[in-house]
């Protein structure tokens, strides 16, 4: 079960933290391209990329080091619940596909918030 959750956390810190980087480093030309990015305005967009880049630090070191492993529980819960703005985003566009990928990404996320909270503690 240790190794399935590490695996999780790090595909989803990898995954976090391109979209976390697209939407803060790259929101101009992607909004172009994504129709979805006028649900929200631009500092939102960059507020929920800089929370995903927090995140993904959040995922993998607290876990790591022997340095407040809940941090890695409250990092998982926290994408979880983003991951609900972005499927009610990609719903009211019609975006099917990156709807079920939120989806998808948020449902992982609650199972590596329950696994290292009860399955497996890190803490």
């Amino acid at each position: 079960m240790n190794i399935l959750l590490w695996v999780l956390q790090v595909l989803a810190a990898l995954l976090y933290g391109a979209s976390g980087s697209m939407k803060v480093f790259m929101f101009d030309k992607i909004s172009e391209q994504v129709t979805s990015f006028g649900a929200l305005p631009r500092e939102a967009w960059m507020a929920l990329g800089t929370l995903e880049l927090v995140c993904m630090v959040g995922l993998i070191v607290p876990a790591a080091l022997p340095w407040r492993p809940p941090l890695t529980v409250l990092s998982a819960a926290v994408l979880a619940s983003e991951s609900l703005v972005f499927v009610w985003v990609h719903t009211k566009y019609r975006e099917i596909t990156p709807m079920i990928l939120s989806a998808v990404l948020g449902l992982l996320m609650v199972f590596v918030a329950y696994g290292r909270m009860v399955l497996k503690p890190i803490f």
